[in-house]
């Protein structure tokens, strides 16, 4: 069967191939009437643009590019790849595909710039979680569209989705104070990425506005990672100090999971004698035992947001710097809460 062509379909809507390819381009010099007419023809027909000839026509290539580092891609912690599914969603209704790649931790600029950077094959760049501050540079030298997700930079006036850091982990630190905690612990990664940081903060401030001291022997923010064995080696390290608090806070889920394993070899109830909670409410919360409490991250939201946001920037060709934050809701679950309140 012949596929059809621009031809069929200004025939069928009774106008001009050049009107076709001013709807199909997205250009905004077409009544809605006409436009109508032509999108109709198009479901009709059944047809779809050669993306080669929609390049030419536009000077797009209509990718988008989606950037994250080796460490943040992972079965263990798919907070980011939700973040990607999201933006996947989004760049589909604006007929945009996203390529995804990874780059090391460790960037080489001579081995690590991705392909589709190299080669010009994307219209702007989606950045997940802490990225090299030289491959942000690089992007920004190459003049295109660039928005950072769950992560900024101030060196850099860059577009950001941002999680609501510090309210949600007030959220967090106050659900165990009303829950009778006052010797709260945290554990984080590195207080360098803004996240972390921001939940630190998050913590400190709900304990001086419930006039609890901060002990410092219950807070480990040393590593450089927020894996499993990140939590699981700092709760090890709280335990050795022999005095322990009563309830912990980990600025993620991966960790929070890390300190409970580390708490069942030591035969310690979760959470009768430490309760824990967690951030970014993963698949693995509800999957392991007791289940786990968070802090809710819409992280498909997020993505959506990101993709919306650059694909208004290549079509206005115009930059822009604006922080956008997602907020955050509480989970209660059992590792937090008594079995008599089950």
């Amino acid at each position: 069967m012949k596929k059809p062509t621009i031809k069929d379909v200004a025939r069928l809507a009774q106008v001009s191939v050049s009107t076709v390819s001013l709807v199909i381009n997205e250009k905004t010099s077409v009544s809605e009437k006409t436009k109508t007419k032509i999108q109709i023809a198009i479901k009709e027909l059944n047809y779809y643009p050669r993306r080669i000839a929609r390049g030419l026509a536009s000077h797009t290539t209509g990718n988008i590019g989606f950037i994250l580092t080796d460490d943040h891609f992972s079965l263990v912690e798919p907070f980011y790849t939700k973040i990607f599914l999201g933006t996947e969603f989004e760049a589909r209704k604006h007929n945009y595909y996203i390529l995804l790649t990874t780059v090391p931790t460790k960037f080489d600029q001579k081995k690590s710039i991705p392909r589709f950077l190299l080669e010009k094959n994307v219209d702007a760049v989606i950045m997940a979680g802490r990225v090299p501050e030289r491959l942000i540079e690089i992007i920004i030298e190459m003049e295109l569209p660039v928005i950072l997700v769950d992560y900024y930079n101030r060196r850099f006036k860059t577009a950001a989705v941002l999680i609501d850091n510090i309210e949600g982990a007030y959220q967090a630190v106050n659900h165990l104070i009303h829950s009778k905690h006052k010797k709260i612990g945290f554990i984080g990664g590195d207080l360098k990425h803004p996240s972390i940081a921001d939940r630190y903060d998050g913590y400190k401030k709900a304990l001086m506005d419930n006039n609890i001291s901060l002990n410092k022997n219950f807070v480990v923010t040393h590593e450089l990672n927020t894996s499993i064995p990140t939590g699981y080696n700092a709760m090890h390290e709280i335990l050795k100090k022999g005095d322990w608090p009563t309830a912990i806070f980990a600025a993620n889920d991966a960790m929070a999971i890390g300190c409970m394993k580390r708490l069942k070899e030591e035969k310690i109830r979760i959470p009768e004698q430490v309760a824990i909670i967690g951030f970014d409410d993963i698949d693995a919360d509800i999957q392991i035992e007791p289940h786990l409490s968070s802090i809710r991250v819409k992280k498909e939201e997020m993505g959506a947001i990101a993709a919306k946001q650059v694909v208004t920037m290549i079509k206005n060709k115009k930059h822009i710097s604006e922080k956008i934050l997602a907020p955050t809701d509480l989970i209660v679950r059992a590792s937090t809460k008594s079995n008599s309140n089950l």
